[in-house]
């Protein structure tokens, strides 16, 4: 099981169900918004609140998920505003999973773009969160990436109807995973809501298996290279990794019980949504995207889930749209974007600080966008 400690460093590229793949599939009609208004004070601010966390909620094809509404305390001039998409596993909505938290990725932002005057919503996706698997905790093998479509689609039409947002400003940031579904949100949606700008974050910027091949086989590498395991059984689970991969994109099966811890990445109760997933190239729908779309891209030297030669492949389709792009390259910053140059995933929950960049760039990309 030389794998336990890639899954346990949570690998972004690998939904695991039962912790699981997240999403539902959505249906506009029936959408409400829930009470236990939450109300915190801005930084700007300490003694009168000036944005409020409202935990909402809206009706997904006969499921309820839940999430938070962060906008001004009270009524004014309507404001920009975002919806945050997570990534893979079961992140909720906080940018948090179970045995993980601290991460606090989405929040921050939410903190961060409020702070710049501009509204946020983010949710808990099927299986994590308040939201949990729902009518999918008997049948996860059934999800594929339909459901985490049409949730996005529903999630941005339900911000569009919220009071005191501003319909013409209404930007989509993906992080990780998150960033192919912001991508198919713009291109491939049912969504009636026009997606104005798109932040996409240390994004999965490659086909979804060439993205977890790439990171099995240098985990492979490196285990054997520490002599944990031998150049035979390598050899081994490569083979076996190869075998999955074809299989998947054949006929969307995977074998169970695959060597080397394998089967935590791919097995029969995910392979649907890999199969899914693995059909749509990142740079291909960014090529896709009206002309001159605003993009805010980053990458990091720092990032060992994502690559920035990984999202040059991205960069490449949005010059073919050709898209606004705004490429940051960050230094010395994680996956879950705090400030940590380790090139390890030791220091996820730890209380460190927010790119600096990034705290600039996002409230300041949007309302220019």
């Amino acid at each position: 099981m030389f794998l336990t400690e890639f899954v346990r460093a949570r690998n972004d590229r690998a939904p695991r169900l039962g912790a699981g793949l997240c999403a539902l599939a959505l249906v506009v009609s029936g959408c409400g918004s829930g009470s236990a208004t939450r109300v915190t004070a801005s930084p700007a601010s300490r003694t009168t609140p000036a944005w409020v966390e409202e935990e909402v909620s809206f009706r997904v094809d006969g499921m309820t998920v839940y999430g938070t509404w962060r906008h001004p305390a009270r009524p004014g001039a309507k404001v920009p505003a975002v919806l945050i998409i997570a990534g893979s596993g079961p992140t909720d909505r906080d940018g948090n999973s179970p045995g993980l938290s601290g991460m606090d990725t989405y929040k921050t932002l939410a903190g961060l773009l409020s702070a710049g005057g501009v509204a946020s919503l983010r949710y808990d996706k099927l299986a994590s969160g308040k939201t949990g698997l729902g009518p999918y905790a008997s049948k996860v093998a059934d999800i594929g990436i339909a459901p985490f479509k049409h949730e996005a689609a529903a999630a941005l039409d339900f911000l569009a109807r919220r009071p005191g947002t501003d319909k013409r400003r209404l930007t989509v940031i993906g992080h990780s995973e998150g960033a192919l579904f912001a991508l198919l949100l713009a291109t491939k949606s049912r969504s009636k809501t026009h997606v104005h700008s798109l932040g996409l974050l240390e994004p999965l910027s490659r086909r979804y298996l060439d993205i977890l091949s790439g990171q099995i086989t240098a985990q492979i590498k490196a285990q054997q290279q520490a002599g944990k395991i031998t150049a035979a059984q390598a050899a081994e689970i490569e083979d076996a990794l190869a075998r999955a991969v074809a299989s998947l994109r054949a006929n969307g099966t995977v074998a169970a019980n695959l060597p080397g811890g394998l089967s935590n990445v791919f097995s029969p109760a995910n392979a649907k949504f890999l199969s899914e997933a693995d059909r749509e190239d990142p740079a291909k729908l960014a090529a896709r995207l009206k002309a001159h779309t605003p993009v805010l891209l980053s990458c990091s030297d720092a990032d060992i889930q994502v690559s920035c030669d990984d999202v040059e492949h991205l960069a490449a389709g949005l010059a073919k749209a050709p898209a606004a792009t705004d490429f940051i390259r960050l230094t010395g910053i994680n996956h879950v974007l705090k400030e940590d140059p380790s090139r390890t995933a030791a220091h996820y929950t730890d209380p460190l600080p927010f790119s600096s960049k990034l705290k600039q760039a996002l409230p300041a990309f949007v309302r220019a966008s």
